[in-house]
């Protein structure tokens, strides 16, 4: 798989989980960059079919809530680079890079794990629980304002 292709399967994935429409998308990157992508754009870009500058991975990435290096993650055995074929552990590597003294004991094993975890909590049933546990917490702390008033209004005592 090309990097690219990889990169176009993580947009398309992050933007599905968002449910964006890819015009939606594509007038989200507009505030970061000149002007808005077109919806032919973006689905060229989840195709694997455009190659990006660091500006416009910016600007997915936060247009998308996410960070530039999980656009990175692929699921492929290989990726395909112009110079040559890397494995999936080398690619990983590339992203966590921090020079020659720094381990990578483990790393590869944590970059899985933490993409497994993104994956779970970016299913649709998952992200709509916590959109109702946050609002379950809104409703009980306007609920314990509300207490409060009323029983200052009494000439109860606050606890």
């Amino acid at each position: 798989m090309r990097v690219e292709e990889a990169i176009g399967k993580q947009i398309a994935r992050f933007r599905e989980a968002r449910r964006l429409s890819l015009t939606e998308l594509g007038e989200a990157m507009g505030q970061y960059l000149d002007r808005p992508w077109s919806r032919q754009a973006v689905h060229q870009a989840e195709r694997g079919r455009r190659a990006f500058t660091a500006a416009e991975l910016t600007a997915i990435a936060l247009a998308l809530d996410t960070s530039v290096p999980a656009l990175f993650l692929a699921e492929a055995d290989q990726i395909e680079l112009p110079g040559r074929t890397i494995s999936p552990e080398e690619y990983r590597g590339i992203l966590l890079y921090a020079g020659k003294d720094a381990p990578l004991d483990g790393v590869d094993e944590l970059i899985v794990a933490l993409h497994d975890i993104g994956e779970v909590l970016s299913r649709p049933t998952l992200a709509r629980l916590a959109k109702i546990g946050a609002v379950a917490e809104q409703v009980a702390g306007l609920t314990a304002v509300g207490d409060a008033a009323a029983s200052e209004r009494s000439g109860e005592a606050r606890p």
